[in-house]
């Protein structure tokens, strides 16, 4: 049921020249369910010369055949739902339903990308003297590399890898080594569409080796990181030394504010779909749940009795609405977080333990009247755990929204248009989301500001970053 993974380098599947493998491990059962190459610097050495080869031969074919082998990827994907969907489940943990929901918006990512690519257009600059032609042209920035994380093991490489194809760019993807399956099911989808040897890249390994290997490197041109902020500033600062382009999409802490005026129903199923989605190892998870002090009673009820009513078990299961934590790291790290919060004071509402002595399971948490000096809600959680505090007016749901330095998403509830227009001038983050979950569609941008990150990976800003402009002044003798 699941298969060893390997290196794509050059157009084959291979080994890497060691032998060494990474066990991986199924975190619904604790087992071994496989392995994945290792990479080691001479396996990186030759995915940099197939990837600068790649460039060469990818840059000089036309946007519109780009185009047509990205949609054809696209629809193996769809092809290949349930043979992927199912490896992302015993990799990862999520649900199936949610491996099935991430694979088939990974094709309409790459669909996206596919059209916007016969659109980066250039422009012509009106010249203030006759005969003079003034063009701006768009070119590929050159090889890309991409690190990506272990909790949307497709989402999280298919923005990079669509948007760096649609520009004219070769990849070399280094993908989380917890989740390797479904990425290499992904990198095969394109190898089979057509795309040339060389172009798409696939390694695995130690991540702090393969990044500090590869980002300095002058074949490559531009990096895209996933991730910690902490280790993203890292990776920035070694991208900024060596002048490379970068895209670094970081932490979050998302505030999600609940007015009086709100119907509580909504907003207990929509937050508490967006809070434990993926057993909140969710980027963009709204985490600190703000409650205006005349409905913070009702909204608590609500959405305990929502976090209450999910079954947590093995996604493979029928009727699972939430799988484990993807790893062993994860479980201590909440009992830490719980542990301080209550120490500072805070309530435990309902769930704060592990499940069972078998696999990575955690109940869904919600803790009330969190202070602001715990540590969770200072530090990315990074899982079921759902803070919630009252406010008293919009000044002082701002202020706590805007007191960290985070600021990749942000959700709010409200029947007010002008308490919406008011929040739309005032929140800090990269992205707002108000009265519905509208985040991460292909075709709006995704990405946070402050330590979240900058740059986007959607929308049209997603190819620019892969784009250089070139000015061309002619004149006529």
């Amino acid at each position: 049921m699941y298969a060893n993974v390997q290196l794509f380098i050059d157009g084959t599947w291979r080994d890497s020249l060691s032998g060494k493998t990474i066990p991986v491990i199924n975190p619904a059962t604790e087992e071994v369910i496989g392995h994945v190459a290792h990479a080691e610097i001479p396996d990186l050495d030759l995915a940099l010369t197939a990837v600068e080869k790649g460039f060469e031969t990818w840059r000089k074919v036309s946007a519109f055949e780009r185009s047509k082998i990205m949609r054809k990827t696209a629809d193996l994907l769809r092809e290949r739902v349930d043979q992927i969907a199912l490896t992302m489940t015993l990799e990862q943990g999520k649900p199936l339903a949610e491996a099935r929901g991430e694979t088939l918006g990974a094709a309409d990512t790459i669909d996206w990308f596919a059209e916007e690519a016969r659109r980066a257009y250039g422009r012509v600059v009106p010249a203030r003297s006759e005969g003079v032609y003034q063009l701006v042209i768009k070119e590929p920035v050159g090889p890309v590399a991409a690190f990506t994380p272990w909790n949307f093991p497709l989402n999280q490489v298919v923005r990079k890898l669509s948007a760096a194809l649609a520009a004219g760019c070769s990849i070399i993807v280094k993908a989380p080594e917890e989740t390797p399956g479904s990425p290499a099911e992904l990198i095969r989808a394109f190898a089979d569409a057509g795309v040339p040897e060389g172009v798409v890249n696939l390694v695995y390994g130690v991540p702090a080796q393969i990044s500090e290997y590869l980002i300095p490197h002058p074949v490559i041109k531009k990096i895209s990181f996933t991730g910690s902020t902490p280790v993203g500033k890292q990776l920035a600062a070694l991208a900024g030394l060596h002048m490379k382009r970068a895209t670094m999409e970081l932490g979050g802490h998302a505030p999600a504010i609940v007015f009086d005026d709100a119907d509580l129903d909504v907003a207990a199923t929509m937050l508490s779909s967006a809070k434990f989605r993926n057993a909140g190892q969710v980027c963009v998870a709204p985490t600190r749940f703000l409650v205006q002090e005349k409905v913070y009673d009702q909204f608590i009820e609500k959405f305990t009795a929502k976090a209450k009513a999910l079954k947590v078990g093995d996604g493979t299961q029928e009727g699972i609405t939430m799988g484990p934590l993807a790893n062993e790291r994860r479980a201590p790290a909440l009992e830490s977080f719980i542990q301080d919060a209550i120490q500072h004071g805070a309530e435990l509402v309902t769930g704060g333990s592990r499940i069972g002595n078998k696999g990575y399971f955690f109940e869904p948490t919600i803790v009330a009247n969190v202070p602001t000096s715990a540590r969770v809600m200072n530090e990315e959680p990074f899982g079921p755990l759902a803070l919630v505090s009252s406010f008293r007016d919009f000044e002082d749901a701002v202020a706590e929204s805007n007191r960290l330095p985070y600021g990749l998403a942000a959700y709010a509830i409200t029947r007010s248009a002008k308490t919406a227009t008011a929040l739309a001038q005032s929140i800090e983050s990269g992205m707002l989301t108000i009265n519905h979950l509208g985040l991460a569609l292909p075709e709006v941008p995704f990405g946070g500001i402050k330590d979240s990150g900058y740059g986007s990976e959607g929308g049209l800003e997603a190819i620019e970053a892969y784009l250089n402009t070139k000015f061309v002044s002619q004149g006529s003798l």
